[in-house]
């Protein structure tokens, strides 16, 4: 019993990280990508972003933004009598590239 409970704990040991390692790999996140654009100044700071844009939202609730690290922009979600719509701004000047209707 004692070989056993030691086997197995030498095998934890051992294949536990292996086995771990990938779990422990994360993919590239869009929000620290655009965490670490704006820490080197290469694009604006979100809320500057959206006190541009939700004030010409009028009655549109804001659900929320995603940010797209190839184009640098980010994409602001918004619902209206049920109909979503989306504003895509340039996340380093801050220009409406497209509006969705």
């Amino acid at each position: 019993m004692k070989r056993l409970f030691a086997s197995l704990l030498a095998f934890g040991l051992v294949a536990g990280p292996i086995m771990a390692g990938p779990a422990f790999a994360q993919p590239r996140s869009e929000q620290g990508e655009a965490r670490r654009e704006m820490s080197a100044g290469n694009i604006m700071q979100l809320r500057d972003i959206e006190a541009r844009i939700l004030p010409t939202m009028r009655g549109a609730e804001y659900l929320g933004p995603a940010y797209d690290s190839t184009a640098m922009a980010y994409r602001l979600k918004f619902i209206k009598n049920g109909r979503v719509m989306y504003v895509d701004v340039d996340a380093r000047t801050g220009k409406v590239l497209r509006r969705s209707r």
